[in-house]
């Protein structure tokens, strides 16, 4: 199966879904090849639902095994169907787009530099994870800049030393530098990936595909 695939030709698969080891978080409208490469290629079962009514969960969406961490301006509804799941972290500070401000994976959690104190406690309650407030390449929506999973993390391709030092500090996980989507750095928007396999937007080229294979250890697959 091609690792590369669009969400209805736009090539930004990561705002759309949230991928876990054993889930995958998409919007009720979300194309069935693309959910049948999200099945056929990482094993999770499709859950839908949107968040705040809108389509891009990726952006509005962070989690691990333990927890989710989701815009507070969720519907009911929306509440009622992701805590079928996980416990839920509701963010009700101006600085709600989960998906955008964390960058989260079972043993570490990376956030907005300007995320208040007391906020980053609280997601680290839920997420069972140490919380560090950071940049990734100057960029302070972590979670738009980087791809973490048990298998390792994939960063800017202008990450900085002193950043990519502190990263390295806080995990024992393989990281790496890449991008996605004929050169696009912001790989939290083209790529999804957990421990069985990974999935980029349709514009990854072959060159980015062996930098992502390398990083998450898939080579041996290829």
């Amino acid at each position: 199966m091609e690792k590369t695939v669009s969400f209805g030709g736009d090539c930004n698969i990561g705002v759309f879904t949230r991928v876990f080891d054993d889930i995958a978080v998409v919007p009720p409208n979300a194309p069935g090849d693309f959910c049948e490469a999200l099945t056929g290629l990482l094993g999770v079962e499709i859950v839908e639902t949107t968040i705040q009514g809108s389509a891009i969960i990726g952006s509005l969406l962070a989690g691990n095994r333990h927890g989710f961490v989701v815009s507070g301006f969720a519907e009911e509804t929306e509440i009622a169907r992701l805590s079928e799941y996980r416990e839920l972290c509701l963010l009700t500070h101006t600085m709600n787009a989960a998906g955008n401000i964390l960058l989260a994976s079972d043993s570490l959690t990376l956030a907005h530099p300007d995320m208040p104190e007391q906020m980053a406690e609280e997601i680290g309650d839920i997420l069972k994870t140490p919380v560090h407030r950071t940049t990734i390449a100057g960029i302070k929506t972590v979670g738009m800049a980087a791809v973490a999973s048990a298998r390792g993390i994939m960063v800017h391709p202008r990450t900085t030393r002193h950043e990519l030092a502190g990263l390295e500090s806080l995990s024992d996980l393989p990281i790496g530098t890449g991008s996605v989507n004929m050169g696009s750095g912001l790989v939290g928007t083209g790529l999804v990936a957990n421990s069985r396999g990974y999935m980029a937007g349709l514009e990854t080229t072959g060159f980015e595909l062996g930098r992502i294979d390398d990083i998450f250890g898939f080579l041996e697959r290829t």
